[in-house]
């Protein structure tokens, strides 16, 4: 039987994400009208700023100085690469030329991402286990930081990046959760 999401560890939670994603998008590829196509990316842009913020506030920075320094740098890289084209989808429509190119780069962004975290034994998933983080207390910081997201995001709140020009890169780079009092 499968775990419902309260049950999840942090990992279990975040691969859930990971295929709730890709239906969406396999969804999308498959749909014919405009406003389904229009529904369905509006839907993938929503569960990934919720699900890059849970990664960069949470899990990230747990992993900061327990697993390679630079798969961890790459995720942030290629996390705002993608909120970068997921504003420009929010931002546009059906009818505008390269909507579905952008949805179609963006899914292919996404599944490099999740491929370099679930690699067996080099991804960071399994370096985090390795590492021996409490996925069950990273999970319970998840959860909760999710709900709170989900709601930021539903009210229109635009995904921002982290490691850009002009960006505090130092919150990339923080080695500590949110919420995490410094010691």
């Amino acid at each position: 039987m499968a775990q419902n999401y309260e049950e999840m560890d942090a990992i279990a939670m975040l691969k859930a994400d990971h295929r709730k994603v890709e239906e969406i998008f396999a969804a999308f590829e498959k749909a014919t009208s405009k406003a389904r196509k229009q529904a369905l990316a509006e839907q993938a842009c929503l569960e990934l700023k919720v699900h890059t913020v849970i990664e960069e506030e949470v899990f990230y920075p747990a992993c900061r100085g327990k697993i390679e320094d630079d798969l961890l740098n790459e995720a942030y890289v290629e996390h705002d690469g993608a909120k970068l084209l997921i504003n420009d989808i929010e931002a546009g429509g059906p009818e505008e030329d390269f909507y579905e190119a952008k949805v179609k780069v963006l899914s292919e962004m996404i599944e490099h991402h999740v491929e370099e975290e679930e690699k067996r034994s080099e991804g960071m998933f399994s370096q985090a286990r390795a590492a021996g983080l409490d996925m069950d207390a990273l999970a319970d910081a998840m959860r909760a930081r999710k709900k709170s997201a989900m709601e930021e995001f539903q009210a229109g709140k635009p995904a921002q990046t982290l490691i850009l020009e002009g960006d505090d890169t130092q919150k990339a780079l923080d080695d500590r959760p949110l919420g995490a009092d410094a010691r």
